[in-house]
């Protein structure tokens, strides 16, 4: 379970369920370049999970529904 402020309590492996959350869907807009942002910014960390979030890149870039502004 985890706490999103505006989905509420969902169900993540791994994450305790008072652990805040924050959701980054691929019909949002601005999803994307935050992604991308956090990439460079951990590459520049050095850390590890920059090969996995440019991963998540490609599926985002790939996704083909509808984007909008976030609400």
């Amino acid at each position: 379970m985890a706490l999103s402020g505006k989905y509420g309590k969902i169900h993540v492996a791994k994450i305790p369920e008072d652990e805040p959350v924050f959701i980054l869907r691929a019909q949002d807009k601005l999803a994307l370049p935050i992604i991308e942002m956090y990439r460079v910014l951990a590459v520049f960390h050095e850390s590890g999970v920059a090969p996995a979030l440019q991963r998540e890149i490609d599926v985002f870039r790939a996704w083909k529904g509808l984007k909008k502004i976030p609400d």
